[in-house]
């Protein structure tokens, strides 16, 4: 399924994965904490790239954003994140051309997301109380980026233009 690594390849995810951290630092303050927008990054890289590139981008680019501008959730946004992005390119891999696989490989990647920063929450670096205040807001941030990630991807280009330079 995967290819070696090429110069190529390995500069965009590091771009993507930049693009990731930098998302990171801006947010929308909401009850119980903030709303970040690099879920869009996250699933549009999750899309166009292999699985452990993907990994990569989302998980250690989260992770990284979160050691520069809010360590606390560090190892849970990389194994949230990680595992989101995971999910979203095998079923973008396994099920290319059937969109509707794929939009429900974005959706379970979403859910894990949600599912890892509300146990997270609870359990490493908050209380269960402001997990549950949270969760609509963890919600409203996977739909987004998932809403967003597809859209870029499939509709504005990206895909097209992902394929003819780096495949």
């Amino acid at each position: 399924m995967q290819k070696s690594w090429s110069v190529k390849r390995a500069a965009v995810v590091a771009v993507l994965m930049a693009m990731n951290v930098a998302l990171s630092s801006f947010s929308i303050p909401v009850p119980g904490g903030h709303l970040y927008f690099n879920d869009v990054v996250i699933v549009a890289a999750a899309l166009l790239l292999y699985p452990s590139e993907a990994f990569v981008v989302g998980g250690v680019g989260a992770f990284l954003g979160d050691f520069l501008f809010y360590p606390a959730p560090m190892f849970v946004s990389l194994f949230s994140h990680g595992f989101e992005a995971l999910i979203i390119s095998y079923f973008a891999h396994k099920f290319a051309g059937e969109q509707k696989k794929v939009i429900l490989g974005i959706f379970i990647g979403a859910a894990v997301m949600v599912t890892g920063y509300t146990l997270g929450r609870a359990f490493i670096y908050a209380t269960p109380a402001i997990s549950l205040v949270k969760f609509p807001f963890e919600c409203l941030q996977a739909a987004v980026g998932a809403c967003l990630g597809y859209n870029l991807v499939y509709h504005a280009g990206i895909e097209k233009q992902f394929q003819h330079r780096l495949r």
